[in-house]
């Protein structure tokens, strides 16, 4: 019986052990059973949890997982192969892995004899003792084994009958899949690929003269040559069905194979299986919450999954977009659960202005005036610092003031600011004052903050509080400030970007001025500004 079901890649996501090596990043045990449900719900078959007794922190995961265990995915525990010249069944380490009580276990073993002989200290037999005991314990206890052949790449290059020999006694002991890593990140796809075609005909060999079932094979790549992606599709197309990485590609050193990337190459343009339709679309939403579960800024420029993964800024590109998007785009960004962005800048023609319109809710077309007065108005400010495509709220109250539509919440009157410098402290208190009008009502308020601009944001946020009070629920999340002329001195013009936030959406809005403090009091204003907008406009769909 045929059918046309397309190919599987069982994906292995090693986020949780593998990508917390990454430098500046570290999870708590909440913040990993957190991500460990989200990468569940989007379908990733095995999940490596961490090496239960390495740390407190993944013995309690893995505890939490068998009180609470995932919907679908399996939990895998990782350690190493047992020490030299010991019994695996003594080795305290691989106890903790049983006590994990994970059906699936993966163990790492050294296939390149360097390390056999100057990590280790021992024997290249004696390796082999160690990886064909350490299985055979597991093994003895029911646990399924997924054999990860550490530094395999460097190993093959260097000694390539002893690299095999260490798959073979894998092999003989029961794991059920040999996963090769390229744990150098050193190598590259050709080599890649020669690689595992060998592999491949060994595994034929040895099962022919064994009579044993064929274990399949994985591939475990890092980036240090920026070829992790690149090189397990490489192993994909020679024959490996278990691809290894993390979301977002964090990890160790330059990070590991970005599974962000890895599932809409093989799921899209390669014809595999990797996870279903609907799970695909939440991609980029999974991207980014593990990315503000970890506290690491969201890389904005990361294919698939990135902002600007989809972002036109070129008059042309614009046009060609809009009549199809085919033209400058190589998947349909839902696909994944991106979208489309028109950008913003001085480089803009009238499309981007028409189609960044749209997406505002304004329908503009190249006949009515205002669309070429905001055109020229963007370029004149753009040409004196203002970057709207990093501030698209901004750009969007200049629209609605251009259209004669831009709701006036308040008037600002003015604003001092005072610091006191204590000497011995990083940190300066500041004292606000500010002056606004609402409803013809001049208001007064002062507040202080641990710098000039928290003390700016709380001092307007008590002036408007009484009158505005869902104010409250917003949040200043980022500031930015960056000097536009630096060969000015401290008379250089300053570029102040606050991103702002009310729990549901974000939105950026910009200053600039020689000024700092009057640069990033504008970003503040514009910012509370945009927030009351928005949930005027919310308050406006409820009612229709």
């Amino acid at each position: 019986m045929t059918t046309n079901l397309p190919p599987q890649i069982w994906l292995y996501d090693t986020t949780l052990r593998d990508g917390t090596q990454c430098e500046g990043l570290s999870v708590s045990t909440e913040d990993k059973l957190r991500i460990a449900k989200r990468l569940d719900q989007l379908g990733i078959p095995f999940i490596e949890g961490g090496w239960p007794g390495a740390n407190p922190k993944d013995v309690q995961f893995f505890w939490q997982l068998q009180e609470d265990p995932l919907k679908q995915a399996e939990i895998v525990a990782f350690c190493s192969t047992r020490r030299p010249h010991t019994v695996a069944a003594a080795e305290p380490m691989l106890q903790a892995i049983l006590t994990a009580g994970s059906r699936w276990v993966t163990i790492f073993g050294k296939s390149w004899d360097l390390h056999v002989t100057e990590g280790l200290k021992t024997t290249l037999e004696e390796n082999l003792a160690m990886i064909r005991d350490t299985i055979e314990y597991f093994r003895s206890h029911g646990r399924r084994v997924i054999y990860d052949a550490e530094h395999w790449f460097d190993g093959y290059k260097h000694n390539r009958d002893y690299a095999l020999q260490t798959l073979s006694a894998a092999i003989a002991s029961g794991a059920e899949w040999l996963v090769l890593c390229d744990t150098n990140g050193g190598t590259l796809p050709p080599e890649v690929s020669e690689s595992v075609q060998t592999v491949k005909r060994h595994l034929s060999s040895v099962i022919c003269q064994q009579a044993m079932t064929t274990p399949q094979i994985g591939i475990h790549t890092h980036n240090d040559s920026e070829l992790a992606v690149a090189n397990a599709l490489a192993a994909v197309m020679a024959g490996a069905t278990m691809v290894q990485g993390t979301i977002n590609g964090y990890g160790e050193r330059c990070g590991n194979a970005n599974l962000c990337s890895l599932i809409p190459n093989l799921q899209l343009k390669m014809g595999y299986s990797c996870i279903a339709e609907h799970q695909l679309s939440e991609l980029t939403e999974a991207s980014r919450f593990v990315s503000e579960v970890v506290n690491l800024a969201p890389d904005e420029h990361a294919p698939f999954v990135g902002r600007s993964a989809f972002a036109h800024k070129g008059g042309v590109h614009v046009s060609a977009v809009e009549r199809n998007p085919l033209t400058y785009e190589h998947i349909q960004p839902e696909q994944v659960g991106n979208r489309r962005r028109i950008v913003i800048s001085e480089q803009s023609g009238l499309s981007n202005v028409l189609a960044k319109a749209r997406t505002f809710g304004i329908e503009l077309d190249k006949q009515t005036p205002q669309a070429r007065q905001i055109l020229h108005r963007l370029k004149q400010l753009e040409s004196q610092g203002y970057q709207f495509e990093a501030a698209e709220a901004s750009f969007a109250l200049l629209m609605y003031e251009a259209l004669g539509a831009r709701q006036e919440f308040f008037e600002v009157k003015g604003f001092q600011v005072h610091c006191d410098l204590v000497e011995g402290k990083e940190a300066s208190s500041a004292l606000a004052t500010v002056k606004v009008a609402v409803n013809a009502q001049d208001i007064l308020e002062a507040a202080e903050g641990n710098g000039p601009v928290a003390a700016l944001d709380a001092a307007l946020r008590k002036a408007l509080a009484n009158f505005y009070p869902q104010i409250a629920s917003f949040e200043l999340t980022d500031y930015k400030v960056r000097i536009l002329d630096g060969h000015a001195g401290t008379a250089a013009k300053t570029r102040a970007l606050v991103e702002s936030g009310n729990g549901h959406q974000r939105w950026t809005t910009i200053g600039v001025s020689a000024n700092i403090l009057a640069a990033s009091y504008q970003a503040v204003v514009e910012g509370l500004e945009y927030g009351l907008l928005l949930h005027s406009q919310a308050e406006a769909a409820l009612k229709a």
